[in-house]
């Protein structure tokens, strides 16, 4: 009789182990989600500030700003060069205090031969 209750224990100490392996797993589902919603907003924004990338940097990023926003991220660059726009978005979720950041450029595309 002297095994009474050491299930108790086991059974403790598997559902703690569940527990650890669960908030693991909800921070990393978690990571994959911001990160793929910064990409988005990322996306979303180059594509809308390349066709203002003709009237110049503020006009351009302000409405990728307004895109990205609209995407639950916040921009953090937007640099436009010629005819070419490179939006920095970046969206913040609880386990990591950096968050996930996502770049995406929109523009001509140079420097590519198309084969007749």
């Amino acid at each position: 009789m002297r095994d009474r209750g050491s299930a108790s224990v086991l059974v403790a100490a598997a559902g703690s182990v569940l527990v650890v392996l669960a908030a693991g797993l909800a921070a990393v589902g978690a990571a994959r989600v911001a990160r793929h919603q910064a990409k988005v907003a990322a996306d979303f924004g180059a594509l809308a500030g390349g066709a203002h990338a003709i009237e110049g940097q503020a006009a351009a990023c302000a409405v990728a700003r307004r895109y990205v926003e609209a995407n639950g991220a916040s921009m953090s660059d937007c640099v436009v060069s010629g005819l070419e726009i490179v939006v920095r978005a970046e969206v913040r979720f609880r386990f990591a205090p950096d968050g996930a950041e996502a770049a995406s450029r929109a523009g001509p595309i140079s420097g590519v031969t198309i084969p007749t």
